[in-house]
């Protein structure tokens, strides 16, 4: 029987990605508990399986519970090796969970024997191809060779937990946590600092150059997407000195934040339910059945057209795209002063979310102009 085919109620936790640029919420991260009733000593669970039902009860939790934001799930790295049976059953269930697969951040933990490597790789290039963002969790401490940054070209490196948090104390490993920060930034690849537990460790690391963050101190244990969260905040920070070996300054995929998305046939009344639930999105995101940006719907102006006399009346059945523009393309590699000359030759959308395109044209992400603005200020 098919991990699919029996799926128990399931209590889930939830943690919010935090952007220490604006304090909202980017994405969040969902795990699945066992099933109620299940806990069995006698029945041996096959751990495959239950990586598979973890992250399909955690899409489906996370979609009952009406969140926009893109989820992060983890599966281990020892899973991956069952190559195309358990990577389509895994697609399969997402999908009919109702999470399509640029909104899934899928981040693989734990190390894994040298003679894997090899199906790792090519797993980790199949879930590329099929449009999901991947994450590799433990960094700085797994056993993973450090070229898999390369090879698996990830969207987003996690640090291992107790790493992030000595970093504060240990200027060895707050040495290390640079190092793999420059790596990162250089890859094109987020960092995310998690199991952050007081203000001292949130401080220290955004003083670093970390970006994203997570743990106990932003969010209470029964967190939940809508809920707030408290972001620490120091008395003034200092700006962060650039690499003067970087001619061209960082690129746009330094900035790019997870986008917030519907499908291009979605209707006004769909949209106005994901700004709603989430106060902190900026912009929504259209997409057709290809994973590429056909429109963008920025929210202040969306919401002041609903708001007009008769606004709700006249679009709210409609599609939404009758009230979007036409998304600004950004490829990943470019330049970030590029792409701020670029959103300023439209004076009358200079502030708009730019969306970030890999090179078949899939929407990556998101990049706030004022991101770009406050990096390259002096």
């Amino acid at each position: 029987m098919s991990a699919l085919d029996v799926l128990l109620p399931a209590r889930a936790v939830f943690q919010p990605v935090v952007d220490l640029d604006t304090g909202t919420v980017v994405a969040v991260e969902a795990h699945a508990g066992p099933p109620a009733g299940s806990q069995d000593p006698r029945v041996r669970v096959d751990p495959a399986a239950e990586d598979l039902r973890r992250a399909v009860t955690a899409a489906r939790v996370t979609v009952d519970l009406g969140s926009p934001l893109p989820l992060q799930i983890a599966l281990r790295a020892e899973t991956l090796i069952h190559g195309e049976p358990f990577l389509t059953e895994l697609h399969q269930g997402l999908t009919e969970a109702g999470r399509r697969p640029n909104e899934v951040i899928i981040c693989i933990s734990g190390g894994f024997a040298p003679a894997q490597r090899q199906p790792v790789t090519s797993a980790l290039r199949t879930l590329r191809r099929a449009g999901y963002l991947v994450g590799l969790s433990g960094v700085g401490t797994s056993h993973a060779p450090l070229d898999l940054l390369a090879d698996g070209s990830p969207y987003l490196v996690k640090l291992d937990p107790d790493l992030a948090r000595r970093a504060s104390t240990d200027p060895r490993r707050s040495a290390l946590v640079t190092t793999l920060l420059e790596l990162s930034h250089r890859l094109g690849t987020h960092v995310l600092a998690p199991g952050l537990s007081t203000d001292e460790h949130v401080l220290h690391l955004r003083q670093l150059g970390v970006r994203l963050v997570q743990g106990p101190v932003l969010a209470p244990p029964e967190w939940q997407p809508g809920m707030r969260v408290t972001v620490p905040v120091a008395a003034r920070e200092e700006p962060r000195k650039e690499d003067p070996g970087l001619s061209l300054g960082p690129r746009v995929s330094e900035f790019t934040l997870p986008a917030v998305t519907v499908p291009i046939t979605a209707t006004a009344d769909e949209v106005l339910d994901v700004l709603t639930a989430e106060s902190g999105t900026t912009s929504v995101v259209l997409l057709d059945d290809r994973q590429r940006p056909r429109a963008t719907v920025d929210r202040t102006r969306f919401l002041l057209r609903l708001s007009g006399a008769y606004g709700h009346a006249l679009y709210a059945h409609k599609p939404a795209a009758n009230l979007a523009d036409t998304p600004r393309l950004v490829p990943r590699t470019v330049p970030a002063i590029a792409a701020l000359r670029a959103a300023g030759q439209e004076s009358d959308r200079v502030y708009d979310d730019l969306v970030v395109t890999d090179e078949v044209g899939r929407c990556l992400g998101t990049v706030r102009v004022a991101d770009l603005i406050r990096s390259l200020s002096p």
